[in-house]
């Protein structure tokens, strides 16, 4: 299935689809995508407060590690065994930002965007990609990863593509549910945002998501012409 995510003028025209052999191995993926056009600074207090009382809704349950055996956490592992990839090596982002949490660490302050991005994972148990309209080339296809394929993910080390779900353009894999890559990351430099929501366990509650996701984008993050789609 073919959707094209911007229709909006102003925003950049991405045209985002699911590859049939991952479907297929995973028949319940659907994805939810945001574009907007946004600005991408420190994030204010108001955000910050934000951030915290989402650690602390974590942190005050009775047994917080129970939110690692949530059902779109266990979905996430299992596709990635469909997939070929053990998921207690490649973790989606959503678990390790969990995992980040119920230590301690808290949530990692970057910037507005990412920051809600981030915010939102913990809170739907979902990995979201994050990526910047200008460094994207050509469509967007979801598919698995290629043997030989890697990229330089963001803070990390090179990171192995091969049975990993990747999102690739025209230039190649550019960001998974585990690790996007440096050559799309969000800066503050960016002014306009392509943001896919990724579950393994079907579209339920995908909608509501993305319209938090706009909405947290419009009062922190000076987010406008918003556009959401879905795709089952």
């Amino acid at each position: 299935m073919l959707i094209i995510v911007a229709v909006d003028a102003s925003l950049k025209r991405v045209n985002l689809s699911m590859d049939a052999a991952l479907k297929a191995k995973c028949p319940r993926t659907a994805l939810a995508s945001v574009t907007a056009q946004i600005e991408a600074p420190c994030s204010p207090r108001e955000l910050i407060a934000e951030l915290k009382n989402c650690e602390q809704a974590i942190l005050k349950l009775p047994e917080p590690r129970v939110v690692l055996e949530s059902p779109q956490i266990a979905a996430t592992r299992a596709a990635y065994k469909a997939l070929g990839k053990d998921p207690a090596r490649y973790r989606g982002s959503a678990e390790a930002l969990l995992r980040r949490v119920i230590a301690g660490k808290g949530l990692p302050e970057i910037n507005a965007v990412v920051d809600i991005i981030n915010m939102i994972s913990v809170e739907s148990r979902l990995p979201i990609g994050l990526y910047d309209l200008a460094h994207l080339s050509g469509d967007t296809v979801f598919r698995a990863g290629r043997a030989g394929e890697r990229y330089k993910g963001i803070g990390k080390y090179d990171l192995n593509l091969e049975g990993l779900p990747v999102f690739s353009d025209a230039q190649g894999p550019h960001g998974s549910p585990t690790s996007d890559s440096e050559r799309t990351m969000v800066t503050s430099e960016t002014k306009q945002v392509l943001a896919i929501i990724i579950s393994f366990a079907g579209r339920e509650g995908l909608d509501r998501w993305a319209l938090r996701m706009s909405d947290l984008f419009g009062r922190f993050a000076a987010g406008r012409n918003c556009q959401t789609s879905l795709i089952p």
